[in-house]
């Protein structure tokens, strides 16, 4: 495979060989690393050590923040139901109300916040695919990170939209609440 064969492989033609299945059959499938959206089966492209870096700077300081206050349970790599998708958002949490009875399998329930940090191999248009059918299942907070403008976008609806930059404070508000963190310590 040449250098030009590379550039041209993409999560939506690596999916184009995989079967044709609905989400129940997914659901009840020992498939891994995949996600499900409108039917279709796309492949968890593996991330870089920067995508990793970010994930960490915000999983660990997230995580000892709901553990020590016992809010609830941090996921990371996870799979979640959200509306007719299974999404598995970089990082996710879930209030300890709504975690569900049966964990052998991705969550029933969709996050109460759920965190996407962006790839190169991700497109605008499949990002905010996602984040609008978290926060149509009833995510209540998404974060989208985004790594070449140092920046996270904030989502509480459709319409309620914040840009933060490295000199502001990301806020857990009241889904994760008491919980902050400088944006530019995500991207150290």
């Amino acid at each position: 495979m040449d250098a030009q064969e590379v550039h041209q492989i993409t999560p939506d033609s690596l999916s184009a060989d995989l079967p044709k299945m609905t989400l129940e059959e997914f659901l009840e499938s020992d498939l891994e690393g995949y996600e499900y959206i409108k039917g279709e089966l796309l492949p968890i492209v593996p991330t870089s050590i920067q995508h990793g870096k970010i994930n960490t700077n915000l999983f660990l300081p997230l995580g000892m923040y709901v553990r020590e206050n016992q809010l609830g349970d941090i996921f990371m790599d996870t799979g979640f139901k959200v509306g007719e998708r299974l999404l598995i958002p970089d990082i996710a949490y879930l209030t300890t109300d709504r975690f569900p009875d049966d964990i052998s399998k991705a969550s029933p329930v969709p996050p109460d916040l759920a965190v996407e940090v962006v790839s190169p191999s991700d497109t605008l248009h499949r990002i905010q695919e996602k984040v609008f059918a978290y926060l149509e299942a009833g995510t209540q907070l998404v974060w989208v990170l985004e790594p070449l403008s140092k920046t996270v976008t904030v989502y509480r609806s459709e319409t309620d939209i914040t840009l933060l930059t490295r000199n502001d404070t990301l806020s857990g508000e009241d889904v994760v609440e008491g919980f902050s963190c400088q944006v530019a310590e995500l991207f150290e």
